[in-house]
């Protein structure tokens, strides 16, 4: 099986149709990106096309994913859904009415373990500061998650999981990325920069994997359903940004593959990366995400874009056959 590729488009131009190769344009020249093997198309700036060339992808399979001259995320087009079953809609509806506490919970187990994992690396070579959090994920969270709780406590332990990570992160980043205060939009230094950037690239992964299965992106159970986004996407991907997400970000920050003065914009504070920094972390991410591993139940190799997909298997199984939806352990590798 031929490997699936994702382009990157950094360069402002015009995409078209050419023969059967997609031809990007600008002031440089012509370059021709085959159609055979892409299954995702990320343009981080401006870029023109016509419906021609929409119709073009489409037909090819590939999922684009648009930013804007800034960087921040604008929106996804996918070819028209194939994978539509009107039986497994109606049973993620119902879940979402009978079951939306239990899967919810489930997914913040999977954040709170997953953190716990990542830190307890630090922890082994000497951070011991981290001890009382690790304790407090290991026992305050599954005693909260234990109770008899309704989602906006859910969501509260969520976001205090969240809250004393972003914390934790003093104890072993350089002095230039401690994270004062979690700012999203837009991100107003650094480390708010990566963290943004990083969960955008992992919710358009997770997009283009849930586009796959017959799950419906906008019934979501840890994030209310919304107009204007997929939420469904958003739930699925939580577990795997200690996985991708911060693996990626304290890799590149301690082995300063990043530097605040080289590799963001000074002129907005620092809080944007500029092209090169941009390269350099969807490298580190791109090689993470598709890090191959051999998955405990299947016997195989996997990665863990394989996992994301995995995970909304899972949830389908639980949906038709009432299994339980355990997401992606870090740990344990499934």
């Amino acid at each position: 099986m031929a490997k699936e590729h994702t382009r990157y488009i950094f360069s402002m131009g015009e995409l078209k149709r050419k023969d059967n190769s997609i031809a990007f344009i600008n002031e440089k020249g012509n370059f021709y990106i085959p159609v055979e093997d892409t299954k995702e198309l990320y343009c981080l700036n401006e870029v023109s096309f016509n419906s021609k060339f929409l119709d073009f992808i489409a037909k090819a399979g590939i999922t684009v994913h648009f930013f804007n001259y800034n960087g921040h995320y604008s929106g996804s087009f996918y070819p028209k859904e194939q994978l539509i079953s009107g039986d497994l809609t109606v049973r993620q509806s119902q879940a979402y009415i009978d079951d939306r506490i239990k899967i919810a919970k489930a997914i913040v187990h999977a954040i709170a373990d997953n953190i716990h994992e990542l830190l307890y690396h630090y922890y082994r070579h000497g951070k011991k500061e981290l001890k009382p959090f690790l304790d407090w994920l290991k026992e305050d969270v599954e005693r909260f998650l234990n109770m008899n709780i309704h989602i906006k406590q859910v969501l509260f332990i969520e976001g205090q999981i969240w809250n004393r990570f972003y914390d934790s992160f003093k104890h072993f980043l350089p002095l230039d990325f401690v994270l004062n205060k979690r700012v999203k939009r837009p991100p107003d230094n650094p480390i708010n920069a990566l963290i943004s950037f990083g969960n955008t690239l992992l919710y358009t992964k997770t997009i283009s994997a849930l586009y796959q299965t017959h799950l419906n992106q906008t019934i979501s159970f840890l994030h209310s359903p919304r107009e204007g986004r997929f939420s469904l996407s958003l739930d699925l991907s939580e577990a795997f940004k200690p996985v991708l997400v911060f693996k990626t970000i304290f890799e590149v920050v301690n082995n300063r593959k990043l530097q605040v003065q080289k590799h963001f914009d000074k002129n907005l504070n620092y809080a944007l990366l500029n092209d090169e920094g941009k390269k350099i972390f969807i490298e580190a991410f791109e090689n993470r995400i598709n890090e191959v591993f051999v998955h405990p139940k299947l016997k195989r190799k996997t990665t863990y874009k394989s996992a994301i997909r995995y995970d909304a298997y899972k949830l389908i199984k639980y949906l038709l056959e009432g299994k339980d939806f355990i997401p992606f352990s870090l740990r344990d590798k499934v």
